[in-house]
């Protein structure tokens, strides 16, 4: 008589989807609404693009703007806005906006789940 060994397999779960958009996060909204106010200019936004360059192939762009433009991605929370055109948005989706206040530095990071590699810097990355 023989005897075959039966295997049972748990049941996979589905992977999870891709995040999409561009996530703000609570230190980059206070901080931009900070800038805001500053600047006096309730309805601009930061624009977000890349840009070819840098010693890894693409490197970050930001820069304010006082509107989006006709083809932007337009992401809001709390009133801040973040324009983002529609190539860059390729190399950003899940993207998180934070700001980070060191003792050595202060500023905006992106935290992009698509880069492969990044320069020692950290001002450029491939994907």
């Amino acid at each position: 008589m023989n005897e075959q060994a039966q295997t049972t397999q748990a049941p996979q779960t589905p992977p999870k989807p891709a995040p999409k958009g561009i996530g703000l996060a609570d230190s980059a909204v206070a901080r931009l609404k900070q800038l805001l106010v500053e600047r006096q200019t309730p309805d601009a936004g930061l624009r977000i693009a890349v840009k070819g360059g840098g010693c890894s192939g693409l490197q970050y762009s930001m820069e304010w703007a006082e509107k989006s433009r006709e083809r932007d991605k337009v992401f809001e929370r709390d009133g801040v806005r973040v324009f983002v055109d529609p190539k860059s948005y390729l190399y950003l989706i899940g993207t998180e906006l934070v700001f980070e206040q060191t003792l050595m530095a202060s500023g905006f990071k992106l935290n992009n789940p698509n880069i492969k590699a990044a320069c020692g810097c950290g001002e450029s990355f491939s994907v």
